[in-house]
């Protein structure tokens, strides 16, 4: 089976570009619309979340052909903090704070059980 064709790979690839979208959706008003009303916020992050959800339902089908729910529950979560960490850091200038390095340790325990045969 070549890559192209590895729906994990595709499925995880898929869901991170997703996850860039809604993450941007549900925090990035949060810099760039300060001003503006909530509802304004809301329409503009409605807009950016149907891209996510144009990439996400897919992924969650094609990953389902081979991995369980709960695999791929913990799969969204570690590409969630992958994709939110350089976000917080490098877009939203937050600081870099160990709590990322120990919510990630605490989330590959979560692999390592979801995983396990």
């Amino acid at each position: 089976m070549n890559l192209i064709s590895n729906p994990i790979l595709i499925t995880v690839l898929m869901l991170a570009v997703s996850n860039l979208f809604m993450t941007f959706a549900w925090y990035g008003h949060l810099k760039n619309l300060t001003s503006s009303p909530w509802y304004i916020a809301a329409l503009v992050s409605w807009g950016i979340a149907l891209f996510e959800y144009l990439l996400q339902v897919p992924a969650n089908r094609i990953g389902y052909t081979e991995l369980n729910l709960g695999q791929l529950k913990i799969l969204q979560e570690v590409i969630t903090l992958t994709i939110f960490v350089p976000f917080a850091v490098i877009y939203m200038n937050q600081p870099l704070k160990m709590d990322y390095l120990y919510a990630g340790l605490c989330l590959m325990g979560a692999v390592y059980f979801i995983f396990r045969a």
